[in-house]
């Protein structure tokens, strides 16, 4: 047994925590979760946990279901909200095969073989998300059919009383009780839409810090009888939430992307980077983006990027290189700008290292940035320019992915499979679905 572990029993005997949630998520990113018994936990340590994969969205086939769960005792934290009368504790999980080798269908090994790939070429990977959401009335839409906000602030607006204050401020508090440095936290664009920024991380951190911020702010809202929605896009006219994430490469303690005097003091490696990205942007975008309403985020404008294209401070790019601050070379970073806030963390943040790690092998050289408002382009001008389109829905994308190398290798051949049927699924019932719009808009004219 070694300190972690010894550290987790110790603390579960001083704070008498009475249950220890076990986390996983499935192929598309939803939480899943086992108490366990304090009793308990010494022996998951050592020999897993055992549980039906296949009653768990691509992890496994029938016919090999048994799966065990290993408790990743670094990830061990006290749940806040439960309180002290009954203190609860959780830790994210390995997903392992009866023989105890790591199951090729875990979303969280797909992030670690990556980052392994990352290594072996000398590099860690350290990310910063900024993870919107929107704070609503309840979960069910008002009299005219559309989600209720809780105020109609805008980009910072401070509103008196607001409940956005309070509540940003009680999630800050709990996220900060549980490990995880918050950076920024404020109002964004949209009514009843919030942004909080999480300090950088290695990417593994990071995707786990996301899927507890994403329980901690449902937690929260339910607690102040509100409801937190992810979902890329509750309104038509009004912007999506996004999760721009800024990722960089460092090589021991020296940051790999920077390089003083080029230009926006981007190495070779940071330039690769980037290409990698752009080359194979199309192919990854399912994964970035994996249900039908992210389509709507990213062609609905409000600041979504929809093309190809990289420029050095510019908003409208899907890839942008923020502004260089003197003497602050170890923040050199690229920030993607499409992945929207419902995706699975694991598996975006392995297919964007993914890519961008294939452009450093192969050398991939990079295209001038746009300095251009790519949004206000015209069609002919994008053309032009080469800014060629994100796919426009996600049968587009499932189509893009299908045909993707990279995808394949990336993700693995199980995951990449079980992640394509659980998509063409989607697609199959929205196609079949008739919306309101078709209703309103058909039914008395045709």
């Amino acid at each position: 047994m070694n300190r972690q572990q010894e550290f987790v029993l110790r603390t579960i005997e001083e704070r008498d925590v009475r249950f220890v949630r076990l986390w996983f998520t499935d192929v598309v990113g939803s939480l899943k979760s086992v108490a366990l018994a304090p009793a308990e936990v010494e022996d998951a340590f050592a020999e897993g946990l055992g549980f039906d994969g296949s009653s768990i969205e691509g992890l496994s086939r029938i016919y090999e279901s048994d799966m065990l769960l290993q408790p990743d005792p670094a990830t061990f934290q006290i749940l806040p909200w439960r309180g002290e009368v009954e203190p609860t504790s959780r830790m994210f999980c390995d997903i392992l095969t009866p023989e105890g080798t790591p199951s090729t269908a875990d979303p969280r090994h797909v992030l670690k073989r990556q980052l392994d790939e990352a290594s072996k070429m000398g590099f860690t990977c350290y990310t910063h998300p900024e993870i919107e959401f929107y704070l609503l009335e309840s979960a069910q839409p008002g009299p005219d059919g559309r989600p209720v906000p809780i105020d109609n602030g805008g980009y910072f607006d401070h509103v008196p009383d607001g409940v956005g204050q309070d509540f940003r401020r009680l999630s800050v508090t709990t996220l900060e009780a549980l490990g995880i440095s918050v950076e920024f936290s404020h109002h964004e664009t949209g009514p009843g839409q919030n942004e909080i920024d999480l300090r950088y991380a290695d990417a593994l951190q990071t995707a786990d810090n996301i899927m507890t911020f994403r329980t901690v702010i449902k937690e929260m809202a339910m607690q102040k009888g509100l409801h937190a929605t992810f979902m890329p896009k509750p309104f038509a006219d009004q912007p999506g939430s996004g999760m721009h994430t800024h990722f960089s490469l460092f090589e021991g303690d020296s940051n790999a992307f920077f390089e003083a005097g080029r230009e926006y003091q981007l190495s070779d490696v940071a330039r690769s980077f980037i290409a990698g990205i752009l080359q194979h942007a199309k192919e990854i975008t399912a994964v970035t983006n994996q249900f039908v309403n992210s389509y709507k985020r990213l062609w609905g404008g409000g600041e979504a990027p929809s093309h190809l294209s990289w420029g050095h401070n510019n908003r409208s790019a899907l890839l942008r290189v923020p502004l260089y601050k003197p003497g602050k070379g170890q923040s050199a970073r690229v920030e993607y700008r499409g992945i929207d806030s419902a995706a699975n963390p694991y598996l975006a943040y392995a297919c964007i290292l993914g890519a961008g790690l294939k452009g450093i092998n192969e050398g991939y050289e990079l295209e001038d940035p746009t300095e251009d408002d790519v949004w206000n382009l015209s069609t002919a001008e994008r053309r032009a320019s080469g800014h060629d389109p994100l796919p426009g829905s996600l049968h587009e994308a499932i189509r893009a992915m299908e045909e993707s190398e990279l995808m394949a290798d990336v993700l693995g051949e199980q995951v990449f499979n079980s992640f394509l049927a659980n998509k063409r699924s989607e697609w199959e019932e929205y196609r079949q679905e008739v919306t309101p719009f078709e209703l309103n808009r058909y039914l008395g004219m045709l």
